[in-house]
């Protein structure tokens, strides 16, 4: 039994191994193509470039590990049955669950293993990727130059461009505001198009200018009600300018800047984070309702005309007795009777203040929702986060149990027809896992529902593979279904009503027809 769990272990560690650093390496070749634009020009050092990616390959292994798990158990166990090893072993009375056990020992490691991973090495690896490409994308400001905004990365100058050729940097409808020497934006430079480059020391950027002009506010010259704004501009078909770049040098941001981000924190330090907002949230929103009632349902700025001061002093909030008839103690007031006895222009600032104190409590509430919502979103990120560390972990085991009964039941190993089958289950799996993370995000969802959900959903679909496995079902057999058809579509014929036939002459007389 030892060689067969060997054997079995075998054949499942060499896909494994293929198949993961294939994934890695499809998915490092995605990342390069989303930040290709930050990296290409830049002038970076290799050893940067590889410590970037290296930290990338990390951030890539919860999408990379069920992947390859699922196509590695299911190429195993379909080259068992291809081979009709599989047959031979389940005639010796070998069940598929026994074979699966030395698997499902190795596959419980592993999930273990992604746990710990996702605890510690991950929020390490999104910390340093996050770093490193802000370092990048301050090397160079060129890049950063986006069409129809002002950029502000060259310190003293503003640029702003309406479009820009991507393939030969040429950017049209160029602005430049040049306010080096604090005292404004005196100097504005147009122009129909612009060339940007860089000297080899990256110390100084080259402005090459075409078909504009130069305008400059050359300041007051005189005092008082004489005194004017010259103002001067010139045109030009070419003009090259000069500017110093610093702090575009390659260095590297401190990392306690980003770690405060979701992303970069532990389990421990979740939920932290998930319980000091919950309070920060209870906290604000007891200490706004009392604000709100202390300040705004039961203020009062109008004395009351015609009581003694030892009534009024005893006025219950207005909110509670706007409608009780004054009692027998005086503690009571008919605020209706009390606003009739009062002048027309006194009713008017009453409804005036009224009004303003209406709009006003309106809009603290407003900026107290809108404030709410972004604490408790920030809530639900970190909720996410947390639950994230488990679902990997659990994502290994579902896909195993996925795979390997269906490697047994369609029983075709190799690259085709189980690349095919993963990569379905796959897309199913993380379009269910975006969907879930997004309504998480939005709090259309709870955060452990938004990040469980396609586990809870793939989870039967698992169990009822193993259990079709298990009892040699003919799932994928098209002859199964074939037969099931046509036993399907002869039980309709015989249900089907005969046609009506005439009447019986024979029966009718009791003895044979008469002919014609």
């Amino acid at each position: 039994m030892k060689r067969l769990h060997l054997y079995i272990l075998s054949s499942f560690l060499g896909p494994f191994v293929l198949t993961f650093f294939i994934v890695m390496f499809i998915l490092l070749m995605q990342f390069l193509w989303k930040y290709i634009d930050e990296l290409v020009g830049k002038g970076l050092e290799w050893d940067v470039i590889a410590e970037l990616l290296l930290y990338a390959s990390a951030g890539l292994v919860p999408l990379a590990l069920p992947l390859a798990i699922m196509l590695a158990s299911l190429m195993a166990f379909g080259n068992l049955g291809e081979h009709y090893e599989l047959t031979a072993l389940k005639a010796a009375g070998i069940s598929l669950m026994r074979m699966m056990l030395p698997l499902t020992v190795l596959i419980v490691l592993l999930s273990i293993g992604a746990f710990y991973f996702s605890n510690h090495v991950l929020p390490l690896a999104n910390l340093k990727t996050g770093s490193l490409l802000f370092d990048v994308s301050r090397k160079r400001p060129e890049l950063s130059i986006k069409p129809g905004i002002f950029n502000k990365d060259v310190e003293g100058y503003s640029i702003r461009v309406l479009s820009k050729n991507e393939q030969t940097g040429m950017m049209f409808g160029f602005t430049l505001y040049d306010h080096s020497t604090s005292l404004g934006n005196r100097v504005r430079m147009d122009a129909d198009s612009a060339v940007m480059d860089f000297s080899e020391d990256g110390r100084f950027m080259f402005l090459t200018l075409y078909d504009g002009y130069r305008d400059e506010e050359l300041g007051e010259n005189q005092r008082g009600p004489a005194r004017r704004f010259p103002h001067r501009r010139d045109y030009f078909r070419e003009q090259r300018i000069v500017l110093a770049l610093t702090g575009f040098d390659f260095n590297k941001t401190d990392e306690s800047l980003f770690r405060r981000n979701y992303q970069m924190l532990n389990l421990g330090q979740l939920q932290y984070a998930i319980d000091s907002l919950a309070e920060q949230i209870a906290d604000r929103e007891d200490r706004f309702v009392v604000g709100l009632l202390r300040l705004r349902y039961f203020k009062s700025e109008v004395k009351p005309v015609g009581l003694d001061s030892s009534r009024t002093d005893s006025l219950s909030p207005p909110a509670l007795v706007a409608h009780s008839p004054p009692t027998p103690t005086g503690r009571g007031i008919d605020l209706d009777s009390l606003y009739r006895t009062f002048s027309d222009v006194r009713k008017e600032k009453v409804m005036n203040m009224a009004l303003n104190y209406a709009r006003t409590t309106m809009e603290e509430i407003e900026r107290m929702v809108v404030e709410m919502d972004g604490r408790q979103k920030s809530r639900s990120r970190h909720a996410i986060e947390w639950h994230r560390k488990f679902t990997l972990s659990f994502a290994c085991f579902i896909f195993f149990f996925i795979g390997a009964p269906l490697g047994a039941i369609i029983r075709k190993g190799g690259l085709g027809v189980p690349v095919v089958v993963s990569v379905l289950f796959f897309v199913l799996y993380y379009v269910i896992s975006l969907t879930g993370d997004k309504f998480g995000r939005e709090d259309i969802l709870s955060p452990f529902w938004g990040m469980w959900a396609s586990s809870f959903l793939l989870f039967p679909v698992g169990a009822f593979l193993t259990y079709k496995a298990a009892t040699d079902s003919n799932l994928m057999s098209l002859e199964a279904y074939g037969d099931f058809f046509k036993r399907l579509f002869k039980r309709w014929r015989r249900a089907e009503p005969e046609e009506p036939r005439g009447p019986d002459l024979a029966s009718l007389f009791g003895e044979e027809a008469p002919r014609a």
